[in-house]
């Protein structure tokens, strides 16, 4: 009886200590219907206190600077542990916003926040942009080091980044054109670009994209102020953040901009900057773990719906990726990428789950991007129920060279090339495998699927599944293995449907051309192996350099 009694509690024992060590928020894959498994992403906790602008002196209209008035109101609820701050209806001015943990900030329907013009009131701050380790403007909203942040209800948060960012006049209209220009600033000698000033204009020169990375004091970035234009939303270092309801607007540089912030959810949220802005980027979440976005819609200048890492050394350093994301049930207008991967993907990106998501005309639609020099490893992603129409480009694009450029610029200077030669495999070289993309549907691109690997590094077992498309071209599949193409319908212009350099362990099956027998397949590659085309032995081509036994009909 003693021994029983013992057993039983040496059981009772370590299924206490199993509850311990598995908690109630971790939940299954299936709780989230996601393919892999995660944490429960935990909601800010905001105390029950609550104050309105108002009280604080804040004067409506949009002429009277209410930057006391906020940092008051915070204040306020900060000292009793949290809560509220109410932002009514009305046109409020304001300078740079600095957030405190257990605060939200909730903008009812028809209030405008419009952050000033005055670039003297953003001073300098080490922060991190373009993935790098910088000095930066503070953001019109910051935090830092933060617990329990929320934005909600309907109102509006605008950046005033008209006055920041440089504008092509190729992307305006002439009345458009001649607006810009009115406010004053300077034209490049070729008056096609307009910068907001001649400092501008002159620290851009030597910028790596947006970056310099050859000052290196306080001092030296001083001297560029004008040039280093923020995020309109910087939250760093933080935990449990919320955007559910407002409209985010005109930023300067990127729009929303967590960073290395774990629990962030974000969704009913419209993100709006001109299609023409520079860097106007919608949603970048970067370094940051158990992520769902969700039922917003995003219409911006750049990357809609962006997942980062951090860049070259510095990225690779902190070595801090983005896992455990979830982006499902949004909708995206303008952009150059619908849900973007890269450029700036150093700390590696892994568990990425991508769903039921709208893209109406931007440049591409589901984009993965990096480059010799930034190593990471981008894996285990997810992609299913993606309907896209009116792409310019590429609809799923894949390339391992990019240069900075939207894929739009680089088709207008001739496209990506073909490059054949291999470098050594060291940490800075980029690696993405693991990818599945299924029931996807493209109603007019000028390209269907572009995937396009390292030699010395291909890309590694990708699966598309259930693809129906029609554009301009169909695959281009350079430096790949472990392909599996399976279940494809194809109405396509071009001759070839499918171009393929390079590919080893290639499975294509169930592939579909409309007409049927329109299109043909070109392989070429002297490193191409392990190909199975079954089936598709009538519309195949073979180049000279492809080994013998390599293509499998």
């Amino acid at each position: 009886m003693k021994t029983n009694l013992t057993n039983l509690f040496c059981t009772a024992v370590s299924i206490l200590a199993l509850s311990f060590s598995n908690p109630s928020n971790a939940q299954k894959a299936n709780d989230y219907n996601v393919e892999f498994t995660m944490s429960k992403i935990n909601e800010p906790v905001i105390p029950n206190n609550t104050v309105n602008i108002k009280d604080f002196g804040a004067v409506n209209g949009g002429y009277v600077l209410n930057t006391k008035a906020f940092a008051d109101a915070i204040d306020a609820v900060s000292k009793k542990g949290g809560g509220k701050v109410v932002i009514p209806p009305g046109i409020w001015l304001t300078g740079p916003i600095i957030l405190k943990s257990n605060i939200e900030l909730h903008a009812e329907r028809g209030a405008l926040i419009k952050f000033s013009t005055d670039k003297s009131l953003y001073p300098l701050i080490e922060t991190n942009f373009e993935g790098l380790n910088t000095w930066r403007c503070i953001s019109p909203i910051y935090g830092k080091n933060l617990e329990n942040i929320a934005f909600t209800g309907n109102g509006v948060w605008d950046g005033s980044g008209e006055v920041w960012r440089q504008v092509k006049k190729g992307k305006l209209t002439e009345s458009q054109w001649k607006e810009v220009i009115s406010r004053g600033g300077v034209l490049n000698k070729e008056k096609t670009s307009w910068y907001p000033s001649e400092i501008f204009m002159n620290a851009s020169k030597g910028a790596d994209q947006n970056v310099r990375p050859d000052l290196k004091t306080k001092e030296e970035f001083e001297k560029i102020h004008d040039f280093l234009r923020p995020v309109l939303v910087s939250i760093q270092n933080s935990k449990r953040v919320l955007f559910d309801g407002p409209v985010f607007q005109n930023s300067p540089a990127w729009n929303i901009h967590p960073f290395m912030v774990e629990d962030l959810i974000v969704r009913n949220t419209t993100v709006r900057n001109p299609w023409y802005s520079q860097n106007g980027d919608g949603l970048d979440v970067e370094c940051c773990k158990n992520v769902l976005v969700e039922n917003s819609s995003f219409d911006v200048g750049d990357d809609a719906i962006c997942i980062k890492s951090g860049k070259d050394k510095d990225g690779r350093e902190r070595g801090v990726p983005c896992e455990n994301i979830i982006v499902r049930n949004n909708i995206v207008y303008h952009g150059h990428g619908g849900v973007t991967v890269g450029s700036e993907m150093s700390g590696g990106v892994k568990n990425l789950h991508v769903s039921n998501c709208t893209f109406m005309g931007t440049d591409v639609g589901l984009r993965f991007k990096s480059a010799r020099g930034r190593g990471g490893v981008v894996e285990n992603i997810f992609i299913s129920d993606v309907f896209m129409t009116d792409i310019p480009s590429q609809a799923i694009s894949f390339n391992l060279y990019y240069g900075g450029k939207s894929i739009a610029e680089t088709l207008e200077e001739g496209g990506d090339k073909i490059v054949n030669k291999a470098m050594p495999v060291t940490v800075e070289t980029p690696q993405f495998k693991n990818i599945s993309i299924k029931n996807i549907t493209i109603k007019g691109a000028q390209q269907a699927v572009f995937l396009q690997g390292l030699p010395e590094m291909n890309l590694e077992n990708i699966e598309i599944t259930n693809l129906i498309a029609k554009a301009e071209k169909g695959f281009s599949i350079i430096d790949a293995k472990g392909l599996k193409i399976t279940n494809v319908q194809l109405d396509i212009e071009a001759k070839n449907a499918f171009e393929i350099y390079n590919a080893q362990n290639l499975t294509l099956k169930n592939v579909e051309f409309k007409p049927s027998s329109a299109n043909t397949i070109t392989i070429d590659g002297g490193v191409t192996k392990n190909v199975d085309l079954s089936g598709l032995s009538k519309t195949t081509t073979v180049g000279k350099d492809v080994p013998k036994k390599a293509v499998k009909f």
